[in-house]
């Protein structure tokens, strides 16, 4: 069965080492029949939630942004992917901006029930990149029959291109497939 598929790259830099496995997961699904859309969040326009908590009376953000939309194909995927490097230990702002505006998604439960994936990329070894995969996993635990189906760990790459040959280019595509 098709899924929709939808990746949020939360990488500053475009093409980096998250990126790079983001396409490899896409190519995967895109192979197994699904249709993949990426959004990288450093393109678009994102406030920071404010707590003012409009949207636990409305189910809709009140900020003029391009979360709106975001939150739309969130709600519309079947799978949902978010990848970031790793920063001090922990996921990029830009991922934490769009998880903290996830509320009126939380309040509405349009994200109830979907498929999850993580892919997260650091200079570290494995265990470096736990805390960042636990605050991702944060999200979900708020979600009501959320499923995590995968966590990738694209470990010792730290400059654009030291993924290229590491076993997660592999890891990512069979992620895809499988999605």
């Amino acid at each position: 069965m098709s899924k929709k598929i939808l990746i949020l790259s939360g990488s500053p830099r475009k093409g980096a080492n998250s990126e790079t496995l983001c396409a490899q997961f896409a190519k995967g699904a895109e192979e197994a029949g699904h249709t993949v859309e990426l959004i990288r969040l450093q393109e678009k326009k994102l406030n920071f939630c404010t707590a003012c908590y409009a949207c636990k009376k409305t189910g809709v953000c009140i900020q003029k942004d391009d979360m709106a939309g975001i939150l739309e194909k969130m709600g519309a995927a079947d799978v949902i992917v978010l990848s970031t490097p790793v920063y001090f230990y922990q996921m990029t702002a830009q991922m934490k901006t769009l998880i903290d505006r996830t509320m009126a998604a939380y309040y509405e439960q349009t994200l109830a029930g979907k498929e999850f994936y993580f892919i997260v990329t650091a200079a570290e070894d494995k265990p470096a990149l736990e805390r960042t995969m636990d605050g991702l996993k944060g999200l979900t635990d708020c979600v009501p029959d959320a499923r995590v189906k995968g966590r990738l760990y694209g470990a010792n790459a730290w400059q654009r291109g030291e993924i290229e040959g590491n076993p997660a280019m592999q890891e990512a595509y069979e992620m895809g497939r499988r999605a």
